[in-house]
């Protein structure tokens, strides 16, 4: 049973100056946590589950097309309750992650849920054991039921690693336990966490923010905060990765997963060995990447070697600017806009009808995301905007997540979520656009210079780093293999893949080799980051089509994000000529990043 979890006017410092900053009404969900709507959804959900499993236990193999369809509606129907649910209680609970209120609230929903569902572990063990004969007359006989045929694909990829109706019930029991809550202490000692920066106490992400501010002495100190306190800290982040770590390599044995990687390469149907290219095309470009890159910074800042707190610098010749709430607002949707206005007006109630959580607020979540909710409702985007620049190609990437979970709920609860290699499609192409009109409005060559450093820092962070920590991430499953890791031992995993990617150029102080240690995607979604560099390359591709004036392009790319999870990616190339499993696909992406350094360079002459 799957419940939804997100592939942040009120700020802690400076919100006069970003003007008034959204919050979520999360009324569209329910009114509030002891509403009779909510109590109502809950008490039928119990309900529901239960008489699912009586009347389908054991008997789906003798339904007939109009039964089994009748059984894909109802648990569809559950989907969508169980999801509203804890869609309204984890978003409560990302607001003020420190709230002990809403923890328990979130806590309370996810076990009751968990117990609600139980009795449903039957039906994906159920539905693989039906013949495949058998399950093709029944799609045959009913076009409905075989719209769902993505759905049983994915579920059946599962078949050879399925265990016993037993196990598999004692671990959907007993996941509140286990992955979730190690997941919420990483949450909740993360948000509770405070850095010293020159007598300033700010939370992580209020500290991370110092990292791209002008002032090199500002940015060195940041980082020795962080450092510092994630020192203080290992040891809790070595063991949430340890027993994540070890939770995971168990379950896979059971299941008779090949590699640890294999179970998210099923959920994102995708083939390992496509995967694989795009590793192998990113590491084999780093030369002509990040190190030309920072190489080239390196330049620019007047230094011989980095540090890390310089990786994300702005320019010396960049202007310090603080961009308000509506600019970045307007410069999205007019970017959105002059591709097709109907992107725009899908955008536009998420500013305007309480969509959007902008602020940052002490014990808010860090970082950023758009989550789809249930396909009844809509999505909700969070954000931490502080008014940097690359504040509004973040507000631009989260709204094109957005505007693609609307698009795709079209296709009903089971068929929307789209894979994770495809859900950063919208979202990168959506600041891509943003990007590309910002440089149309570029006056100087100083000003080109500028927009176009910082896009491929975005690209570099969404493609090299990502690739990076994808290997990171390989090196500590493994290793946890072999035994427990002490927090040196993956300190050094970590900088064996940071000075790889990342080139000769840098020098590393010490402290960072603990920056693993905040890595939300690690704790949360292993092995989820390559989803990032996958997205980049494919929208880099893409947008090569678009350039090249395909006329019929915006509507073959409205049909694909309205495909939601209907579709394999193979599929939804297909009509703009592109291919994920053929390695050339990749080099095609990255050479649009190399392009652009291309132009950095020649500008230098």
């Amino acid at each position: 049973m799957r419940t939804q979890q997100p592939v942040y006017d009120a700020t802690t410092s400076g919100g006069r100056a970003f003007g008034n900053l959204p919050e979520w009404d999360l009324t569209d969900l329910y009114p509030g946590e002891d509403s009779p709507a909510l109590i109502r959804d809950m008490e039928w959900l119990d309900t529901a589950c239960a008489e699912f499993a009586s009347d389908f236990e054991g008997k789906l193999a003798s339904l007939d097309a109009a039964g089994m369809l009748s059984a894909v509606h109802r648990y569809e129907a559950i989907d969508i309750v169980a999801g509203r649910i804890m869609s309204y209680a984890g978003l409560r609970y990302y607001q003020i992650t420190t709230d002990s209120d809403r923890a328990k609230f979130m806590a309370d929903a996810q076990d009751k849920i968990t117990a609600y569902t139980t009795p449903l572990v039957f039906y994906g063990l159920e539905f693989n054991r039906l013949d495949d004969a058998h399950l093709t007359s029944l799609l045959d006989a009913n076009a409905d039921l075989a719209r769902y045929k993505p759905v049983f694909d994915r579920m059946r990829a599962m078949k050879p690693h399925q265990l016993s109706d037993e196990m598999e019930k004692f671990l959907h029991d007993q996941s509140t336990v286990g992955s979730a809550a190690w997941n919420r202490l990483f949450d909740e000692t993360m948000a509770g966490l405070e850095f010293d920066v020159d007598g300033e106490t700010l939370n992580l992400e209020a500290t991370l923010n110092f990292m791209t501010d002008q002032d090199r002495s500002k940015r060195e100190a940041a980082s020795h905060a962080l450092a510092a306190v994630f020192q203080e800290n290992i040891k809790i982040f070595a063991r949430v990765h340890n027993t994540l770590a070890k939770e995971k390599e168990i379950e896979d044995r059971w299941r008779k997963m090949p590699t640890p990687q294999t179970g998210r390469h099923l959920s994102n149907h995708v083939e390992p060995e496509v995967v694989e290219a795009l590793r192998d095309a990113v590491v084999a470009a780093y030369p002509r990447l990040s190190h030309r890159y920072y190489a080239l910074k390196a330049k620019w800042l007047g230094l011989e070697q980095m540090q890390t707190w310089d990786r994300n610098a702005p320019l010396p010749m960049e202007h310090t600017r603080t961009v308000s709430w509506d600019e970045a607002q307007k410069t999205v949707m007019d970017a959105y806009a002059d591709f097709d206005p109907k992107m725009a007006e899908i955008a536009k109630p998420f500013f305007s009808d309480g969509w959007i959580d902008a602020g940052v607020k002490p014990g808010k979540a860090p970082g950023a995301f758009a989550h789809p909710t249930v396909t009844t409702v809509h999505p909700y985007v969070m954000l931490n905007y502080l008014g940097k620049p690359r504040d509004v190609m973040t507000l631009a990437h989260e709204l094109g997540h957005g505007v693609h979970q609307v698009l795709a709920a079209e296709q009903g609860e089971l068929l929307s979520s789209t894979p994770l290699t495809l859900a950063e499609t919208a979202s990168v192409f959506g600041e891509m656009l943003t990007f590309q009109k910002l440089l149309e409005g570029a006056k100087t060559k100083e000003e080109r210079k500028v927009l176009l450093a910082g896009k491929v820092e975005d690209m570099i962070n969404t493609v090299v780093r990502q690739i990076a920590f994808y290997d990171f991430e390989c090196k500590l499953h493994a290793a946890r293999g072999q035994g427990e890791l002490t927090p040196d031992d993956i300190n050094a995993l970590w900088m064996s893949v940071q000075a790889e990617s990342l080139g000769e150029v840098f020098d590393y102080a010490p402290g960072y080799e603990t920056f693993w240690a905040y890595i939300p995607h690690f704790v949360h979604s292993p092995f989820y980051v390559y989803a990032y560099a996958f997205g980049d390359g494919l929208v880099n591709a893409l947008y090569a089509v678009y350039s090249e004036g395909d006329p019929d392009f915006k509507e073959k790319y409205f049909d694909m994000l309205r495909a939601g999870g209907s579709k394999h990616h193979s599929e939804l190339l297909a009509p703009f000529g592109l291919d994920a499993s053929d390695p050339k696909f990749w080099d095609k992406g990255l050479s649009m990043i190399e392009g652009m350094i291309d132009e950095l360079e020649a500008m230098e002459d």
